[in-house]
């Protein structure tokens, strides 16, 4: 049997970090990858010749730069295009709001709507900007404790303890920060997002228009608590050049992960694909290799998971696996309730917006992310739907035309449009016959059918499509849920209760194995921080 120190089960974006900083410290390292192809969701499909789309992840921001630097990501082919105007939202009385990094642009459109919210932009986004660097270095450690559980500590061994400590007095520090903000701050972080965007703004087109960050990936409405963080996620991170500017991947997100790849087998690292693994073997109490499905076996020292903690602890280990029932119980409880679907276009030319027409070329609102959905009240409907298992009769989406910035997607003169939508329930009320699978296409006809009010000849000028409903989402990537975060982001699902309370610094009960993928802190996001942080405490322990 071959023997590694260490296998990563699954090769998406955080298992192929955390396998390249173990190589990079000279463990030999194995990936084992079920699909035949890395990247996990961050993937490039051709969806017919000629045409190619960012299958599932979409955008860049959250990169960590160390990663990007250790990694030498640019040096393997990482290219990020920026996006200026970064937004656009079309409105149903023929206005429209275009956002940027323009401080003067910001203001001339906003004030169009509002010469309030004009004045009071600015100082809401140095606001997020003073948070968002106050909590980013908690997402690049383990979260400190907050839950003390007796058995967790006992385990504990007296330099992770001290280490435990060091990072209870940097949170306390980061909160301290905040100085007299302190409170709104912790309401963005705990909070709901409407509240807080009512305070800030009185103009419904700028309202909306941020809003959608706060429900991106989520099933919840605006109004409900833990929006605020989502809102704060969408707006860290500086990979697309700038902070909370969310850029495109030259060539689609698989570059980014094929880059990771080439820049881990430089470091050592083996990568097999269209090799499942069925099995994590446990011997005398602790992880001790995996069977794929095959019936190969393969030992290791220590194993990584990218897969969530469902499908880690309920499917590839044993009933019996010496697990705690109390923490069986916790990864039972986790919450993977998801109301995203993506659909894929391939199309014949640009969209041409009533409100700012021209398809012709490229314009400014064909460049950033298209927002339909023009109140906060139109948000609320559609989640109001999608709470009785019904997908949204007016959906909130979000579309993106990779092609505006990347002519290497599709021919000349043909586009790819991606629309990321808000509300598609996992779970479907019964008297849906059939399932996702039976109206899937259905629901993508209504959501273009959406888009097409604003632009009319989008409709008439699609050529291709890939639907991915949330149960396309669960099977093809193994998101339980189709939950793209590997697991909700409400708080008592983030930072020290992620994945369970007592269980955020990777490890888990069963010594060998860890957590490297979103399932842990700091969550979702193409942020690579959850496999640098296990990859640091598998290094740690070995």
């Amino acid at each position: 049997m071959n023997h590694y120190d260490s296998i990563i089960i699954g090769a998406g974006h955080n298992g192929l970090v955390c396998a390249a900083y173990l190589a990079r410290a000279g463990k030999r390292v194995l990936v084992l990858e079920r699909q035949n192809v890395v990247g996990g969701a961050a993937v490039t499909d051709e969806i017919a010749p000629g045409y190619k789309v960012s299958t599932a992840s979409y955008l860049v921001s959250l990169l960590l730069p160390e990663v990007e630097r250790d990694l030498e990501l640019k040096r393997h082919g990482y290219r990020v295009l920026t996006r200026n105007p970064s937004s656009f939202t079309p409105l149903p009385d023929g206005r429209h709001l275009l956002l940027g990094s323009d401080e003067a642009f910001n203001h001339e459109q906003i004030a169009k709507f509002s010469a309030r919210d004009a004045e009071a932009y600015p100082r809401y986004e140095a606001w997020l900007t003073r948070v968002a660097e106050c909590i980013e270095p908690l997402l690049a450690e383990p979260p400190a404790d907050l839950l003390p559980l007796p058995a967790q500590w006992r385990r504990r061994g007296w330099l992770q303890r001290l280490r435990e400590l060091g990072r209870g007095r940097r949170l306390y520090k980061t909160l301290r920060a905040m100085g007299a903000e302190l409170p709104q701050s912790a309401e963005l972080i705990t909070g709901a997002a409407r509240p807080i965007l009512d305070r800030w703004f009185e103009s419904d087109a700028l309202k909306a228009t941020l809003a959608t960050d706060a429900v991106i990936g989520t099933h919840a409405p605006i109004s409900a608590p833990g929006t605020g963080y989502v809102l704060l996620h969408h707006v860290m991170g500086m990979a697309g050049g700038a902070r909370g500017v969310w850029g495109y991947v030259e060539g689609g997100m698989g570059a980014l992960t094929q880059a990771m790849a080439r820049s881990a087998m430089d470091a050592g690292v083996e990568i097999r694909l269209n090799a499942e693994v069925a099995e994590v073997l446990v011997e005398g109490g602790k992880a001790t290799g995996v069977r794929l499905a095959g019936g190969e076996t393969i030992g290791a020292r220590m194993l990584a998971s990218n897969a969530t903690a469902r499908v880690t602890f309920e499917q590839l280990l044993a009933a019996d696996a010496p697990l705690p029932a109390a923490f069986r119980e916790a990864v039972g409880r986790i919450d993977y309730s998801s109301a995203s679907m993506k659909i894929n276009l391939a199309v014949s030319e640009l969209p041409d917006f009533s409100c700012l027409p021209g398809k012709a070329t490229v314009g400014p609102q064909h460049r950033g992310t298209i927002h339909i959905s023009p109140t906060l009240e139109y948000l609320e409907r559609a989640y109001d739907d999608a709470k009785y298992g019904q997908p949204s009769r007016e959906p909130v989406l979000e579309l993106t035309i990779p092609t505006s910035v990347d002519r290497t997607l599709a021919p000349e003169g043909h586009h790819i449009v991606q629309m990321f939508v808000q509300y598609a329930p996992y779970q479907l009320a019964p008297e849906i016959e059939g399932g996702w699978d039976a109206n899937g296409d259905a629901f993508a006809n209504r959501c273009i059918a959406a888009a097409t009010r604003y632009a009319p000849n989008f409709g008439a000028s699609v050529l291709h499509r890939q639907v991915l409903t949330p149960l396309d989402l669960e099977r093809r990537f193994r998101l339980t849920g189709g939950n793209i975060f590997q697991g909700a982001m409400p708080l008592h699902q983030l930072f020290s209760f992620r994945p369970v309370p007592g269980w955020s610094d990777y490890r888990t009960p069963l010594p060998g194995l860890y957590l490297c993928g979103a399932a842990a802190h700091p969550g979702g996001g193409v942020s690579g921080a959850p496999g640098w942080n296990c990859a640091k405490e598998m290094l740690r322990d070995s």
